[in-house]
């Protein structure tokens, strides 16, 4: 099940710590780094592929470019501004900047997972948007669309994946991937996870011969959001 989700669809006001401490950083690196090594273990990327970032203030922290998650450690810090200008460390951030960035720039997300999870990615060759196969599609704001294919890195890739991301904190890349957002990278992690769970499931449903998957109605699923707003823990 999800964390209690936030409205993060809508352009964030300014943040408060817009120059983030040297020991906050610090944290969010290790805590980035963490989440990098889970999308590994819990066989989401391969190698390098797909990146991870969060938001700290105006500084925006990103896995490097094409270096393996298990060589990272305090010193690879790698961190941008929110223009895209390296601000922290010395190995070049991720190609797939141009994205965490946009997203960063029109949403109050202040965590983002990128992965090449394999059933998600081959959804994204079959359908337009994923069928609303579990109401578990509420926690991300709706039917998770897919970003029609670019070339990775370009800006036309992230004009691609914020359109099919309006309305949700997921989507689809057609023959790429997954891209997911959240308040923290936990939240953000369990999306990706829920995501490729949800792509598995309508693989798996839609593979069984003569039969059909049945899917939730739109009334369905609007009533599944409401009871997820009220989702986990009362606050205290």
């Amino acid at each position: 099940m999800p964390e209690q989700r936030n409205d993060d669809r809508h352009p964030s006001p300014e943040p408060r710590t817009p120059h983030p401490s040297a020991p906050d950083l610090a944290a969010a690196w290790r805590d980035l780094v963490d989440t990098a090594r889970r999308t590994v273990t819990d066989g989401l990327v391969v190698g390098t592929s797909g990146n991870v970032s969060v938001r700290v203030g105006d500084t925006v922290l990103v896995t490097p470019s094409g270096v393996p998650y298990d060589r990272l450690g305090p010193a690879d810090l790698t961190g941008v501004a929110l223009t895209g200008r390296r601000t922290h460390g010395t190995l070049a951030p991720t190609s797939e900047l141009p994205m965490h960035l946009a997203v960063y720039r029109t949403t109050d997300a202040r965590a983002i997972v990128h992965t090449h999870a394999v059933h998600a990615t081959a959804v994204s060759t079959l359908v337009p948007e994923l069928p609303v196969i579990h109401y578990m599609t509420a926690a991300l704001g709706g039917p998770v669309r897919v970003a029609p294919y670019a070339t990775y890195g370009t800006e036309e890739l992230a004009e691609n994946m914020l359109r099919a991301l309006t309305g949700r904190s997921a989507c689809l890349l057609q023959n790429h991937g997954t891209l997911t957002h959240g308040t923290t990278l936990a939240q953000a992690y369990d999306r990706t996870a829920q995501l490729e769970w949800m792509c598995r499931l309508w693989l798996t449903a839609s593979a069984v011969p003569g039969l059909t998957p049945t899917l939730l109605t739109s009334d369905q699923l609007t009533e599944a959001t409401a009871h997820l707003r009220h989702y986990g823990q009362p606050p205290t």
